[in-house]
Formats: structure tokens, C-alpha cells, sequence
């Protein structure tokens, strides 16, 4: 039978238990790791789960506005049931961060309605509202062009979905008078310092407007700013509140 080794008290000699020592590299990694793993669901956040809660909320809001003006102002009418010949309610510019509309385009889904404000600062418009309005471009229903701006990613993507609109998709922007109807031509990509797709007729500084255009500009591509797309439009018809939704409200429903 092996005896045990002795002791310096002649007792059994205990092995001594080895400790792992614990290197500053291993904390440096391990804290990398957790660091990763943090900006890792921070970018899932902000891509997918934050976006999608934004959005709902920004349609919610959307929704309860139109609900609002549909209480103060009920129509007459079944929606598109009334002629949409009217001549358009040209309203005054917002302020900067002032709610004015809705936007509506079925080609970006059937619960699509983002508010609308004046003004295209990140701070008081684009972040927390939805569209902004162009300061000195034209309202809707006015000769001339009608230009906004909204995010493509983060803060509830209001144009995400812009490069799918299909040549005679409407576009839709709801006030308290009314529905404008607009209708989508064509897409452009542009350097992020050319304004000129601004101007009363876009990209054409010498020309008297004498239609009514919409603009919408977002970044391009998805994830970066390096270009500008740019979606245009031209007027069709505004139906007063007074008639009812126009039938361009539920064509082409994505």
C-alpha cells in the first residue's frame, strides 16, 4: 500500500491547490468581448427593432391627425365618390417643427401615414416627426415644387421603401382642407450639393414653373449619405375634405 507523503508535523502532506492567475490580456478580452456584444444588439436595435417601433408610432400619430380632421370636418360622401376637380387650398408655410400634413403612398404599405412638418432639421423635424418641408419651396397644390425630406434608415425609415415607387404610383398628402394627389414620374440620384432639384422646376434655374411638382429627397444608398435619391411627381387633383377621401388612397395597396 503507497503511503502518503509527509508533512513537516509528520501529518499527511495536503497538495497545494494551483490558482489560475488571471492575466490583464484575459480582462482586456473578455471586456472587448462584452463591449462587442453590447454594440452588436445596439445596431440591431437601431436597424431593425427601434426602426419598427418608430414606425408604428409615426403612423399611429399620422392616423389619429387624419381622424382628428376627419371629426372637425366630416364628409358628405363615400371616399371617391365625389369629383376631384377642385381648385387646391394653398396653405401658408409652417414653421419650423409645425404639423401640417400627412403623407400617403399605398406603394409603401396600407397603415403608411407619416406626419408632415415644416422645416428638414434633424432636431425638431426629421427625428422626431417624420417628413420635413423644404423652407421656400411650395406647399402643396401650389405652382411650383413642392419639396420634402425624410430619413431612409433609423427613426422609423419614413423613406425607405423609396426606390420602389412604380412610374404613376399616387402620393398623397392629406391637411386639414384636404387630399393632394400627386403622381410619381421618375428617380434621380444626385450629389448631396445639388440643390437645383429644389427649385420651382427642378434642375432648370431659367424656367417659369407652371406645373405643380413634388420632390422627395432621402440618402442614397441605404446606410450611407454618399448620394441623394430623388423622387418626382406631378400634381393630378385635391379633393376638399368636404367630398371624402379620393380613390387614389387605396390604389396599388403594397
Amino acid at each position: 500500500m503507497e503511503e502518503a507523503l509527509a508533512g513537516p508535523d509528520g501529518g499527511p502532506r495536503v497538495p497545494a491547490t494551483t490558482r489560475r492567475r488571471t492575466s490583464v490580456l484575459g480582462v482586456i478580452g473578455e471586456i472587448l468581448i462584452t463591449a462587442g456584444v453590447i454594440v452588436l444588439l445596439y445596431v440591431v436595435w437601431q436597424l431593425y427593432i427601434g426602426d419598427m417601433i418608430y414606425g408604428a408610432e409615426r403612423n399611429g400619430q399620422g392616423q389619429e391627425l387624419s381622424q382628428e380632421w376627419a371629426g372637425a370636418s366630416p364628409s358628405t360622401n363615400e371616399p371617391g365618390a365625389a369629383p376631384v376637380t377642385a381648385e387646391p387650398i394653398v396653405r401658408e408655410e409652417p414653421a419650423d417643427g409645425e404639423r401640417f400634413g400627412v403623407m400617403h403612398v399605398p406603394r409603401f404599405g396600407a397603415d403608411y401615414a407619416m406626419p408632415m412638418a415644416g422645416g428638414v432639421t434633424r432636431e425638431r423635424t426629421l427625428n422626431p416627426i417624420g417628413i420635413g418641408h423644404y423652407p421656400g419651396t411650395q406647399m402643396p397644390g401650389d405652382v411650383g415644387n413642392f419639396a420634402v425630406a425624410a430619413h431612409r434608415t433609423s427613426w422609423g425609415e419614413p423613406f425607405r421603401k423609396i426606390a420602389d415607387l412604380q412610374v404613376g404610383d399616387p402620393i398623397v398628402v392629406e391637411t386639414e382642407d384636404g387630399w393632394y394627389t400627386y403622381r410619381f414620374r421618375t428617380l434621380q440620384y444626385v450629389q448631396p450639393t445639388q440643390r437645383d432639384v429644389l427649385l420651382p422646376v427642378p434642375q432648370a434655374p431659367d424656367v417659369p414653373a407652371g406645373t405643380r411638382y413634388i420632390t422627395l429627397t432621402s440618402c442614397s444608398p441605404i446606410h450611407w449619405m454618399w448620394e441623394r435619391i430623388i423622387a418626382y411627381g406631378v400634381f393630378e387633383s385635391f379633393t376638399p375634405r368636404s367630398a371624402g377621401p379620393p380613390a387614389s388612397l387605396d390604389e396599388g395597396i403594397a
